[in-house]
């Protein structure tokens, strides 16, 4: 029986709300007033016994975002881009998500990086180019990204993390009009060089070869491609391996290249209907189509797959419903600003402007903070952009 009436005086024990939050007062009691938290201190009696030759391993190591900070601790860590140990260091690491470089309308001369594994956005200085020229992102490759200028004649390479850059010679064959742009690395390694293709609406083309330092044009377009090619110029060339895959219409389709056996094919696939503003994508190997799908009043965002035996497109995700709803009646149009794995998608119409990532291994959405401005206060429009995958040994 005293157990049971201990048992029952508890359950009778009237009910105690929790502790209440103390007001912010009461918690700096105390405290001197304008009293900052004390940093911690590295312990310099441990720190100086750190073996130097794992600086290069544990740097390598760090998010590439640090990097920005690093450079400026002192001119050996600064000078850490050259070593060829560093390099290595840095081959061993697995590839983090790709970055996006970008172009604002605001800013047409000055580009924005956004890091989406911290969901931050940087302003880097591309000193090297021509003050009144305007660079337009077109492809990238092994760290690098590749610029046309808007007038279409002048190509430029730089790493936009490091400002290693070079502009290209100028090409043989004098092409004014719009042309398309795919670029691969060599043995997956920029120390191995790097490939830059453009083609042309009429067949015309030429490739860049790093090595040699020169535009060369192996042959011509084989007959059983159609010309004029109606390139998509809205959608970047994806690059698998050595092969790089161009949006083609009329017929609708796609072109590929191979840059080690120099061969053209055509590969006709029917677009999905009702579609517009779509891209090519790559992801795990597999060709991938991302665009707007509009039925009536309602606009989607859907991702489709290439299916290698019937060379159909298979839809196999879409944005939520509760995020379509935004579109519902509005005239959407919508720009993707990379193609590895990780999509940007830049969504807008006159009442709305929206950037989001797509990431194909989780299909996961995400909404990206807005584009702003050092000491700015308005929200960017993004105009393009690419992907590319960071590295701080990529040389130009």
């Amino acid at each position: 029986m005293a157990a049971g009436k201990s048992g029952n005086s508890k359950m009778l024990e009237p009910f105690k709300p929790p502790p209440s939050k103390k007001p912010r007062k009461e918690r700096n009691r105390g405290k001197l007033p304008g009293k900052a938290p004390t940093p911690e201190v590295m312990e310099q009696e441990i720190w100086k016994e750190f073996p130097e030759d794992l600086f290069e391993a544990v740097i390598a190591r760090l998010p590439i975002a640090t990097f920005f900070r690093f450079r400026s601790v002192c001119h050996k860590w600064n000078s850490l881009l050259d070593s060829e140990s560093f390099s290595q260091h840095c081959a061993e690491i697995p590839c983090a998500n790709p970055w996006f470089y970008t172009i604002t309308h605001e800013n047409m001369n000055v580009g924005a990086m956004y890091d989406p594994s911290m969901r931050k956005w940087h302003h880097p200085t591309i000193s090297f180019l021509p003050a009144k020229m305007i660079p337009l992102p077109v492809a990238s490759a092994g760290g690098l990204v590749c610029f046309l200028d808007i007038g279409h004649r002048n190509f430029y390479v730089c790493n936009p993390l490091t400002q290693s850059f070079k502009e290209l010679p100028a090409r043989s064959v004098k092409v004014w009009s719009r042309v398309a742009v795919g670029m691969t690395m060599n043995r997956n390694s920029t120390s191995g060089g790097y490939k830059i293709l453009w083609v042309g609406c009429n067949g015309e083309y030429e490739i860049y070869d790093s090595l040699k330092n020169s535009w060369s044009r192996p042959g011509s377009m084989p007959s059983n491609i159609k010309l004029p090619l109606s390139l998509n110029f809205r959608s970047q060339a994806v690059s698998l391996d050595s092969t790089v895959y161009f949006m083609r219409s009329n017929p609708e389709g796609i072109v590929s290249y191979n840059m080690v056996t120099g061969a053209w094919k055509q590969f006709i696939i029917p677009a999905p209907l009702h579609l517009s503003d779509h891209t090519l994508a790559e992801y795990k190997g597999r060709i991938m189509l991302v665009g707007l799908l509009t039925k009536n009043a309602a606009t989607c965002v859907c991702i489709w797959e290439l299916q290698k035996m019937t060379l159909l497109w298979k839809e196999v995700d879409r944005m939520p419903n509760i995020w379509c709803l935004e579109f519902y009646g509005k005239h959407v149009r919508m720009t993707c600003l990379g193609n590895k794995g990780l999509l940007m998608l830049s969504l807008r119409s006159r009442q709305m402007n929206r950037l989001v990532t797509y990431n194909m291994m989780s299909r996961e959405w995400l909404k990206v903070p807005g584009c702003v401005v050092p000491r700015g206060r308005k929200r960017q429009w993004i105009a393009c952009g690419t992907a590319f995958h960071p590295c701080l040994t990529a040389t130009a």
